[in-house]
């Protein structure tokens, strides 16, 4: 089997086209396809036997639920009960790259849930998606379009580099706009942050009051790790943090081991692999996946690392569970 691939161009998207990749979707098959935030890889959400299949390729374990994607709030409550925290998102954030945790209706099959009485809703901003889903005419269970544990896709061929083969289908729509995924937020009972991503803590606490930051249980497993070692270098210093990572180049380089660096702004250093991140944050937030599975050329990728709040944090804790080792110049 070959994965069909089909390009769309999100800026005038074919109709015919995205009906086609709605078809199979609802009709059980696995499709990649883009959304603002990652590439995710969904199927009918009410079709067991599909979403069995969707953790099978994925190699996802079993106690760790996944999202839905829905095309609008009536959607969503359909799969979940919206108490006013949800509808105060819902009405924020929707479409956007929010996931609300809820409350599962019963018809809500258990495999989505992972048996947790929970469901994961999200509304896509996104041409492509957004459309997909309305065309599907039913809920699409979309988890990251990745192998369990890898980092998460922003182009058409990470997609390729994990599934080629073993999906249906693959909507090429180019590169992702933020690059990575939705702030998960749990509003079953006390509002509480699964997962740090694109909307940042400041703006959910906004509409919701203060809000816990927890982990969810799913954020035991590895995630986000390349197949070579990654070393994270950051503090308050550049000149500092840059000094360390030419340390790290000269002493990996010695005992024959190629080196990469993601720099934020392209500098003098000895690797076999250098590349720039960007010195704006969401530029950065946008490379920072793609530099992880380009880090797979060598055998080790060193990383300067950014401080901040919102999504400069998102990024970090993204880094910080990809990488080997983490270091800060400061300490």
């Amino acid at each position: 089997m070959r994965t069909l691939v089909i390009r769309i161009d999100p800026s005038n998207p074919s109709v015919e086209e995205l009906k086609r990749a709605a078809e199979v979707a609802r009709r059980g098959g696995l499709v990649a396809f883009p959304t603002e935030t990652v590439y995710g890889l969904g199927t009918n959400a009410f079709d067991e036997g599909a979403v069995k299949r969707l953790f099978e390729v994925k190699r996802r374990p079993p106690d760790n639920p996944v999202s839905v994607l829905v095309s609008s709030v009536d959607q969503a409550k359909s799969l979940g009960y919206v108490n006013e925290m949800a509808r105060k998102l819902m009405e924020e954030f929707f479409p956007g790259p929010i996931t609300v945790v809820m409350k599962a209706k019963r018809d809500v099959p258990k495999i989505v849930t992972a048996g947790t009485g929970k469901v994961a809703v999200r509304m896509p901003d996104h041409p492509i998606a957004l459309k997909i889903v309305e065309f599907a005419g039913v809920p699409l269970a979309t988890p990251s379009a990745n192998v369990s544990g890898r980092p998460s896709p922003t182009k058409a061929e990470h997609v390729l580099q994990d599934f080629e083969g073993k999906i249906d289908l693959l909507v090429d729509g180019g590169e992702t706009g933020i690059g990575i995924e939705s702030t998960v937020v749990d509003v079953t009972e006390k509002p509480k942050i699964l997962r740090l991503g694109a909307i940042p803590v400041e703006d959910i606490e906004e509409v919701l009051g203060e809000v816990e930051v927890v982990e969810a249980p799913s954020m035991k497993y590895a995630h986000y790790k390349p197949r070579s070692k990654v070393v994270v270098v950051f503090g308050d210093s550049r000149e500092e943090v840059l000094g360390r990572i030419r340390e790290l180049v000269y002493e990996l380089r010695g005992r024959g081991l190629k080196v990469g660096v993601a720099l934020r702004r392209i500098e003098d250093v000895e690797a076999d692999l250098v590349l720039e991140m960007g010195e704006d944050v969401r530029e950065y937030a946008k490379k920072v996946f793609d530099v992880l599975r380009r880090f797979e050329e060598v055998d080790v990728g060193i990383v300067e690392g950014i401080r901040g709040r919102g999504l400069a944090k998102a990024v970090m804790n993204r880094l910080i569970k990809a990488s080997d080792e983490v270091i800060d110049v400061e300490r």
